[in-house]
């Protein structure tokens, strides 16, 4: 009877694996189609882009305009989260423009109005592309533009922020890699070995050459605050960290000043 309850048991912790293994696409990315708010119902002024992205997709942003002659202010490019849409980033699109920046948000490819599929490697081209778009189209220089990247949006952040010049990057509320945020979601089973992404922030972050800002909460309940404290350590100066409060999608810090000091300074710095 031991014998049969090992056996079983195995079995049922490889099958656990395999799950694992085939379903972590869907585990990473969470899009949904459905609207939360749009810029009209918030008065933020906007316009609607559609870049190319890869060989046959293409990915929606949306560009916010401080005012007319937004190309004397700075613009945040902000890569955002897992989940959702642009549509319930608004509060967030709200308290940087209020600032005094321009901001350019997208949707990853899968997501809302973008075409294709997300995989790591599309989140990264998908960043690249705005990044294109405001030095070619918009024509801001590279000093002006200040690259914003939350949660799973960090590690897009620091990736773009590794090949391009920058003003500046801020990384909020993000991992250390893929591999070690699956440790921390499934702590009994081999899912370094299992994961198919990298998101290797870890590493990448020692290469990032430009101011850095690193926000990140003790409270947050899904992405350890000790790996942010930790892509802080591994980064070259000049750098700042600073605490939030609330859990991970609570926005209670955007009416911290300490944090809105920090980020203003980090945006509008000379």
């Amino acid at each position: 009877m031991l014998w049969i309850a090992l056996i079983a048991a195995a079995g049922f912790y490889i099958i656990v694996c395999i799950y694992i293994y085939f379903v972590q696409d869907n585990m990473i990315f969470y899009p949904t189609d459905h609207v939360a708010v749009t810029p009209n119902e918030v008065n933020l002024e906007y316009e609607e882009i559609f870049l190319k992205a890869g060989e046959k997709d293409s990915i929606c942003a949306w560009f916010f305009p401080k005012e007319l002659n937004y190309l004397t202010h700075k613009t945040v490019l902000f890569a955002d989260g897992n989940a959702g849409n642009m549509s319930y980033r608004l509060e967030s699109i709200l308290f940087l423009n209020k600032i005094g920046a321009n901001v350019l948000m997208f949707d990853y490819r899968g997501y809302w109005k973008s075409s294709g599929k997300p995989t790591e490697q599309a989140t990264y081209e998908d960043a690249m592309a705005c990044y294109n778009w405001l030095i070619e189209v918009k024509g801001f220089k590279p000093e002006n533009i200040i690259i914003f990247g939350r949660s799973l949006g960090g590690a897009v952040a620091i990736d773009l922020a590794t090949k391009v010049k920058c003003g500046g990057l801020i990384v909020e509320s993000s991992f250390t890699s893929a591999p070690e945020m699956a440790a921390h979601v499934f702590p009994f089973f081999p899912v370094r070995f299992l994961s198919k992404y990298n998101y290797d922030s870890i590493h990448k972050i020692k290469n990032v050459n430009c101011p850095l800002l690193v926000t990140h909460s003790p409270d947050d309940e899904i992405i350890p605050f000790k790996m942010g404290q930790i892509l802080f350590d591994e980064a070259k100066e000049p750098k700042q960290f600073v605490e939030l409060r609330g859990g991970h999608n609570d926005r209670l810090y955007l009416q911290d000043p300490v944090y809105k000091k920090a980020v203003s300074e980090m945006i509008l710095r000379k």
